[in-house]
């Protein structure tokens, strides 16, 4: 049984929930920094080099981790230690509830061009383009859509695997954001990286999406509804993971999500999610508290699932 590594979980969780993310020397940040320099040095538009690309650095975040977890084999306090740090710099719930509120508070109070100024440390959309109810919608998706990547996926692959885990999901999730766009200089070499963080999120996803399901009634949100929208809209959505957890939240608010997206890349015609209105402050708002609740369910259960998991 691995009590460490459930303990290490939940320490993690709440460094989160009361930290955020550390405020110098983040390691994902340096990630990003060395996955930069990779890129620049294989970079071509070949499928064959991105899959280098991916394989180089997530199978140098998962080897990191097996050497953290193996060093504390026989030593359950460094495992404690080391599976709380590791969740703690992956887990980004506290950032996102803080960005996805302030968002809210600037829409509520007409502050459009503050909200503006702050969208783009929640999603890679042009918020120069978008009006108030635009701006809404699109931080009630990034905020549906950063639950289960931020929050939900780095815990089911901590209490399943570790700090190998948690390293090699955020990395996977890291290159996606870099290199996983359909824009020309990508389409080929960030072909790998983005089809592997579709593969590791295909379980988080539909967790989220569950517990989307589950806690919607908390915020005052319509659980049938979010069953019905899920069903229903979710294999429209382009991408195979984030439109299950969008197409809850929609239900769950009773707002429609979906339409023109656009993108500094382009223009997507996303398909409409949920049968509501679309949203407002208030959502944005309600969005951010069905985000946390769907993170403490998480962190229970991935609490049960790490103490029975054997190493």
């Amino acid at each position: 049984m691995t009590a460490a590594r459930a303990l290490g979980l939940l320490l993690g969780f709440a460094a989160d929930a009361a930290l955020g993310d550390p405020r110098r020397h983040h390691p994902v940040a340096g990630f990003g920094t060395l996955a930069g320099k990779l890129e620049r040095v294989l970079y071509a538009d070949s499928q064959t080099r991105g899959t280098a690309y991916t394989a180089v650095l997530a199978g140098g975040a998962v080897a990191l981790g097996a050497l953290a977890e193996r060093a504390g084999r026989d030593r359950p306090l460094l495992r404690v230690a080391t599976t709380a740090a590791a969740t703690w710099v992956v887990l980004g719930g506290k950032s996102l509830a803080t960005e996805g509120a302030l968002i809210g508070k600037h829409l509520d109070a007409g502050e459009l061009a503050e909200a503006r100024t702050r969208l783009p440390h929640l999603c890679g959309r042009d918020p120069h383009s978008l009006d108030g109810p635009a701006m809404a919608r699109a931080t009630v998706e990034s905020v549906a859509e950063n639950t289960s990547d931020a929050v939900v996926a780095p815990l089911v692959w901590g209490a399943l695997a570790g700090v190998p885990g948690l390293l090699g999901y955020r990395a996977v999730n890291t290159m996606d954001a870099m290199v996983g766009h359909r824009s020309p200089r990508y389409q080929r070499f960030g072909w790998a990286s983005a089809r592997l963080d579709d593969l590791v999120n295909l379980l988080p996803a539909r967790l989220a999406a569950l517990l989307t399901v589950v806690g919607a009634p908390v915020v005052g949100g319509n659980r049938r509804s979010a069953w019905l929208a899920w069903q229903r809209d979710a294999d429209a959505h382009p991408s195979p993971n984030a439109g299950r957890v969008e197409a809850a939240f929609a239900g769950a608010l009773e707002v429609r999500l979906g339409g023109r997206t656009v993108y500094p890349y382009g223009v997507e015609d996303r398909p409409v999610l949920g049968d509501g209105r679309m949203p407002d402050a208030g959502h944005v708002t309600r969005a951010v508290e069905l985000s946390r609740v769907v993170g403490v369910l998480t962190a229970a259960l991935a609490v049960v699932v790490g103490f029975f998991t054997r190493r």
